[in-house]
């Protein structure tokens, strides 16, 4: 009733994670839109994954030198051979440091897995050029029945003794205000917004389809391959209880999402 491949677990799987492309890339757009550097050269995507919001990057400034940051080779793989013309690092955002400054600092639905924002955010903007733009897309979806629920069984399971290493991942965001602060106090000025999606999905067993390439991973990187099946079997039966048909047959998945782009004006003219 779901798809799972079994490779998910050794690193991050492009083909399921592009399996919500369309979902997945109109955040990506809408932060985008909010970017105002028509004359950008040095543009970083952070997180890029399989290249598909590095791609908007480069059609948003053709003549910029673009690389894109990720982790995991096989998304960059990915990246490389669908955008030759860029340039693709691999490399950990909490550690990564362009060799210049950057006019435009991306990271759509990335800065979620790491964690410690009170020093990341200030450290991503010391890596702004003057009235460079520091423009993030995040998750806010923890407390959400998609993400409740996987708790709940991790909670109840014969694996419950893991559960905690995996909630360890992915902490809650900080609240709009003190990324507001956290960001004026390093001289940026700041645009806040939050947009909660509502992905029309076929069934709820789609919705595992979604989160096995990103929020499910934690979790089910702590079982074995005997384990991952009935935990499988019982979240979905957690999800049909909640996410239940509308009158197409189809389910409603919320999910919120954090905007934040910040300029560095405090050296830099608007």
């Amino acid at each position: 009733r779901f798809c799972l491949k079994e490779n998910i677990m050794s690193d991050w799987d492009p083909e399921l994670y592009l399996r919500f492309e369309a979902e997945r890339t109109r955040p990506a757009r809408e932060l985008l839109a909010r970017i105002h550097h028509p004359h950008a050269m040095k543009v970083s995507d952070l997180g890029c994954g399989p290249g598909n919001s590095t791609a908007l990057l480069a059609q948003a400034w053709p003549t910029a030198q673009v690389t894109g940051v990720d982790t995991s080779l096989n998304m960059l793989n990915k990246a490389q051979e669908r955008l030759p013309q860029c340039t693709f690092v691999q490399s950990d955002i909490s550690h990564w440091q362009p060799d210049e400054a950057q006019d435009v600092i991306y990271a759509n639905a990335a800065l979620q897995w790491v964690l410690d924002h009170e020093t990341l955010l200030p450290h991503l903007v010391a890596q702004l050029a003057d009235n460079g733009v520091l423009a993030i897309q995040m998750p806010d979806n923890l407390n959400q029945p998609s993400h409740a629920l996987m708790r709940k069984v991790a909670a109840e399971g014969p694996w419950e003794s893991l559960n905690g290493e995996a909630e360890s991942v992915r902490k809650k965001l900080l609240t709009t205000e003190e990324y507001y602060d956290l960001l004026a106090l390093q001289g940026c000025e700041v645009d806040i917004w939050r947009t909660t999606y509502y992905h029309v999905m076929p069934s709820a067993s789609a919705i595992i389809d979604w989160l096995s390439s990103t929020g499910l991973r934690p979790f089910l990187d702590k079982l074995s391959e005997d384990q991952r099946p009935e935990f499988l079997r019982r979240y979905l039966c957690e999800l049909e209880q909640v996410y239940t048909p509308r009158a197409d047959g189809k389910v409603l998945l919320a999910f919120p999402r954090l905007f934040i782009v910040a300029r560095n004006v405090e050296n830099g003219a608007i």
